[in-house]
């Protein structure tokens, strides 16, 4: 269906407001996580005694981008972002990234996994005293799925490839109730929806949420992440500038959503949507394995509004490695103050996990192929940081030798400064038509969507905007849930 569900079940109801009521657990509206002035100074006050990735349910009110930048007693300010300066990035452009860190779990994907859960639970269709709570992912979205479960005493099952990071399945394996590693690494989705089917069939009470066709999360990211992104212009634009554009990649195209948002406040924006180029599926029906954890490929998202993106581009894995060598290196440092990047972007640059070094790349992608000047501002996110990311840095250490000053020196100027406008498309509307039709073969042949459905997603004016409009609802049903409560 093209919008959320909010069909009440009053026995399912009435089970789920005992459990939220044994755990203390009180859901914040979509309003409290775009303005967390509307928080209760009683929660606030809960905050200060309460660490940033604490397993405690007061911290579902840190799932916003206003978080205090500080791993423990944090309260709220502004939205957390940072400008990756043109001594670092090599165009003229203001690249603006927002900060993703500075989430419970230290990533932006327990907002999407709340966006997706949420919904289920305040209207009784997901029963969290009957149910285990399925989160299929390649890696940051089951791990926000599985902290909200545990948040809600629920079983939970997390799905990610085996090839992900050492510190994912550390982490997922003392929060989630049980952890299965699907065969591939980043790009293999497929493995994991095939484990999905296997689960359905196999008996057990399961809610499966699927970030990939789950409106909850495109609903989170157009609404609170593209209302962060508002700010951020609000703040940054000054009277010369122009906002551009978004740039992302494209994961479970949740994240991308807030470019439908930004559209509608500055139309002639662009949405920019990016893959790595070892798995060109948007840019040329392609497939592969990549390295750029953060991103799945080798299909097209249901939630990707394809009709709105009006750029691709292809992000080299090996040179998203070779900087986040560069950038967390001792010697990579050295050589960035060498090369006149400030010392306090040096300082941040952990901040930039791997999707968002691809972020970055596919930012000045854009920039440099509309040649964009000091006038003109895109904008990005940075999903998670190197803190999820360590073990990685060990080894490619091992596999490629000690990073040198002349390794620093190449990933400057060939990675990072060398960036290119190859691997890139500016959609006409046939291509988007032809990245759309790619839907057809993971969702309407393999994963049970259909026909009439994925023609409306094109044909259908009010498709996407239907979902759009439903915030002020879900916030009426968690209100109503609170009360209850």
């Amino acid at each position: 269906m093209s919008t959320i569900d909010l069909t009440i079940h009053p026995d399912r109801l009435e089970r789920t407001l005992q459990r939220v009521r044994e755990r203390n657990f009180i859901i914040p509206t979509f309003a409290q996580m775009k303005h967390p002035a509307l928080i209760p100074d009683a929660v606030k006050a809960r905050l200060a005694q309460t660490g940033l990735w604490d397993v405690a349910p007061i911290n579902l009110y840190r799932i916003t981008w206003k978080n205090q930048p500080t791993p423990s007693g944090g309260q709220f300010g502004g939205v957390n972002y940072i400008e990756l300066p043109s001594s670092l990035t090599g165009t003229r452009a203001r690249v603006i990234a927002l900060v993703g860190k500075w989430f419970p779990t230290g990533s932006h994907k327990v907002g999407a996994a709340f966006g997706c859960l949420v919904p289920r639970l305040v209207t009784g269709q997901f029963d969290p005293t009957t149910q285990k709570a399925v989160w299929p992912s390649t890696g940051n979205y089951c791990r926000g799925g599985a902290y909200d479960s545990t948040l809600l005493a629920c079983p939970s099952i997390a799905i990610l490839p085996e090839g992900m990071s050492k510190e994912r399945f550390e982490w997922l394996s003392n929060i989630a109730g049980d952890v299965i590693a699907t065969p591939g690494s980043e790009s293999n989705v497929k493995e994991i929806f095939d484990k999905c089917w296997e689960l359905r069939k196999s008996g057990q009470d399961l809610m499966i949420f699927n970030q990939f066709d789950e409106f909850g999360n495109y609903l989170w990211h157009y609404d609170v992440t593209g209302h962060a992104m508002e700010e951020v212009l609000n703040a940054e634009l000054g009277p010369k500038n122009t906002f551009r554009g978004v740039a992302l990649t494209t994961g479970s195209a949740g994240t991308i959503a807030s470019g439908d948002y930004l559209k509608q406040i500055f139309p002639q924006s662009k949405i920019i949507a990016s893959e790595a180029l070892q798995c060109p599926t948007l840019l040329l029906n392609g497939f592969g394995a990549h390295r750029i954890e953060g991103i799945g490929d080798k299909h097209v998202p249901w939630i990707h509004n394809v009709k709105n993106t009006d750029m691709i581009v292809a992000i080299d894995d090996n040179d998203v490695v070779d900087i986040a060598r560069l950038f967390n290196e001792p010697i990579g440092k050295e050589y960035l103050l060498k090369k006149g990047v400030p010392a306090a972007t040096v300082d941040q640059l952990d901040l930039l996990g791997f999707s968002g070094i691809a972020n970055m790349l596919s930012a000045v992608k854009f920039a440099k192929y509309n040649e964009l000047t000091e006038n003109d501002v895109v904008l990005t996110v940075l999903t998670d940081s190197m803190e999820l990311y360590g073990t990685r840095l060990e080894e490619y250490t091992e596999q490629f030798g000690p990073f040198t000053p002349f390794d620093a020196a190449e990933a400057f100027a060939g990675a990072l400064h060398g960036v290119t406008t190859d691997n890139l498309l500016e959609l006409s509307y046939l291509d988007r038509k032809r990245v759309h039709n790619l839907k057809y073969y993971t969702w309407v042949e393999q994963q049970g969507k259909t026909y009439e459905e994925i023609q409306a997603q094109w044909y259908d004016s009010d498709y996407w905007t239907n979902v759009q409009k439903q915030v002020g609802e879900i916030d009426a049903r968690i209100e109503a849930f609170n009360k209850m409560i």
